[in-house]
């Protein structure tokens, strides 16, 4: 079975019957570009082919250059299929086909995806969940959401805004690192700090009591002539006669 999938790429979110669906004519290698046109649909175990699931779903999506390389190796392998089948080889297009070159059906393709994961013993995980991982991906290398519901395919950004998108450890701790840098913030100091008092300048000492002057207030006023002070001697001699006589 040529599966779909299997590029060394994060993938670009294909709903597993549009990759199941897909053409080589709708496929250009040369510009990295794949357009989505049709798919499979199951009604019970018949498949039939239909126009993709929403208006916006025929879009056409960039591929990375891992994914290109990837598709270019599996065409030339079933290039080579062709040939050893010869006339048993059943031409139907498609990009990923049964070994005979039959087209996939797509609950085939979801039984062989638990059949890998079980075998290299990850936890259960959905097909559809890489279509998720895809969006996620795609969003935390910065794409919008815009981007993101073009990618998908689907007739509304809420769907993907809602639905598809989640934050990778990484990416939230760059967001929650990048939010702080813009806001500004002062030098943060202790509670218990005390601020040191500044240096007096070389050469300058405090007056000390007694290099104040007579009049000076210890608070660090100078009194002048005629000021009356709360800090004038307490006791005053009373004029007496002898004084006067003088």
């Amino acid at each position: 079975m040529c599966e779909p999938g299997g590029g060394d790429g994060p993938g670009r979110g294909l709903r597993r019957g549009e990759a199941c669906g897909q053409k080589w004519t709708d496929t250009n290698l040369d510009a990295g570009l794949i357009t989505v046109a049709k798919q499979p649909v199951v009604d019970g175990w018949e498949v039939y082919e239909d126009d993709p699931k929403t208006d916006v779903g025929a879009r056409t999506i960039a591929l990375d250059s891992d994914t290109v390389q990837a598709l270019k190796r599996h065409r030339a392998q079933q290039d080579q299929d062709r040939k050893e089948w010869e006339n048993a080889w059943v031409e139907t297009g498609r990009v990923f086909t049964q070994e005979n070159g039959e087209m996939l059906h797509p609950a085939n393709v979801t039984r062989r995806f638990i059949e890998l994961y079980e075998e290299i013993d990850l936890p259960p995980v959905r097909l559809h969940d890489l279509r998720h991982g895809a969006a996620t991906l795609a969003h935390a290398a910065g794409a919008d959401l815009k981007d993101v519901q073009e990618m998908l395919g689907h007739s509304s950004i809420i769907i993907t805004a809602d639905t598809y998108t989640s934050l990778l450890p990484e990416a939230d701790l760059a967001i929650a690192e990048a939010a702080a840098r813009l806001v500004p913030r002062a030098r943060a100091t202790s509670e218990n700090t005390t601020p040191e008092a500044e240096p007096e300048p070389d050469g300058e000492e405090k007056p000390g009591p007694e290099s104040m002057p007579d009049d000076a207030d210890p608070s660090g006023e100078i009194s002048g002539p005629g000021d009356s002070s709360a800090h004038a001697p307490l006791t005053q001699t009373a004029p007496d006669e002898t004084s006067e006589a003088e």
